[in-house]
């Protein structure tokens, strides 16, 4: 078939014009980078519930309740509790035994938690990771109850190590030697202790077989408004209100600064409140007063800020709740502030 000249022309014109298309879409494929994405990988791990006094601790294993950050090694990576890789350095990862799962918590020493958390958030180590320890408490993945896992990860874990490490674990003689053991290491700047039930399972999940004994009660809620203040805060944050996973909803005033009054964190914010006992509604108990410090932690860094709800005397409940309160702090103080969090309030931003 003849194509009449001018047919032709638009032909080659279009075919042309279809290979110098192709052509760019070709190179803008070669030079466009790929997308990074942030790896993110929510472990399933075992939480725990708070012990009370009606439950008989005899013949349950005790161990010390690091103040550090939890951490899920998964044979290959570690990942912290909200599912974040941690870039742990080369070193660091060579004592972790590989394709087997572990549990347990980073950790620097007493009243280094905020240390912890801005080394453990840094995507670069640094020199400050050859102080940190792996204190591994249990292997997820490993079969059998509490005490095989445990012996396990004895065979499993070189006792030489110098960065990770297994929990050392105690059968508990009673309530009155768990809570005495409890106020010597909260003496020494600890945080309390847990309280593992004999021959159980890994549990994912809130478990009643995990317990953790501690001065104090601490939890969980999120931002849902803020109210206005009145008095002195007029203009400016007066309160929080929040809701906790379960739905129960109250104000929290207590602990907050200057500048976060002034500039208040968003709703939607994951805030950790402590508290000594629950109203018969299960709210926590009412005349909150603070005994803040007088530093930014990194948690609050991070948006998640915590708040202590106490009751009573400033200092009788702060001493009670294992701080060691300055002489020249008057008793009716409504604010104690200090110039350091880590030595005087060694749990108090956990």
């Amino acid at each position: 078939m003849k194509i009449p000249p001018g047919c032709k022309a638009i032909l080659i014109g279009l075919a042309a014009g279809f290979f110098l298309a192709g052509s760019l879409a070709a190179k803008e494929k070669e030079i466009t980078p790929a997308t990074s994405t942030t790896e993110k990988q929510v472990p399933q791990l075992l939480l725990a519930n708070v012990w009370n006094p009606s439950i008989d601790p005899t013949g349950w294993w005790v161990s010390e309740k690091y103040d550090g950050l939890r951490a899920y090694w998964d044979g290959q990576k570690l990942w912290s509790r909200k599912g974040n890789l941690i870039h742990a350095p080369d070193y660091f990862l060579a004592e972790l035994p590989r394709d087997i799962a572990l549990d347990g918590e980073l950790w620097i020493g007493h009243g280094k938690f905020e240390e912890t958390i801005s080394m453990v958030h840094s995507e670069t180590p640094d020199d400050r990771w050859k102080l940190v320890h792996y204190m591994v408490f249990d292997a997820p993945q490993a079969k059998g109850n509490f005490e095989q896992r445990m012996q396990f990860l004895r065979a499993t874990v070189s006792e030489g190590n110098r960065f990770v490490r297994v929990v050392a674990q105690e059968r508990c003689q009673g309530a009155a030697q768990l809570l005495a053991e409890r106020d010597r290491v909260v003496r020494e700047g600890g945080e309390g202790l847990m309280l593992r039930q004999p021959e159980s399972a890994y549990e994912v999940g809130r478990s009643s077989t995990l317990l953790k004994v501690k001065p104090y009660d601490d939890a969980e809620a999120t931002i849902i408004a803020h109210e206005s203040g009145k008095g002195k805060f007029a203009g400016k944050l007066g309160s929080l209100r929040v809701r906790t996973d379960d739905g129960r909803e109250f104000s929290v005033g207590s602990g907050l600064t200057d500048a976060e009054r002034e500039s208040p964190p968003p709703v939607g914010t994951v805030i950790t409140y402590r508290f000594q006992g629950l109203t018969a509604k299960g709210l926590p108990r009412s005349l909150p007063i603070c005994a803040c410090v007088g530093i930014e932690c990194a948690k609050r860094a991070t948006k998640k800020i915590s708040i202590l709800l106490i009751t009573g005397s400033p200092r009788r409940s702060a001493e009670k709740m294992g701080a060691r309160v300055p002489e020249n702090i008057a008793n009716r103080a409504r604010r104690i502030n200090l110039e350091t969090c880590g030595s005087c309030f060694p749990p108090l931003l956990q």
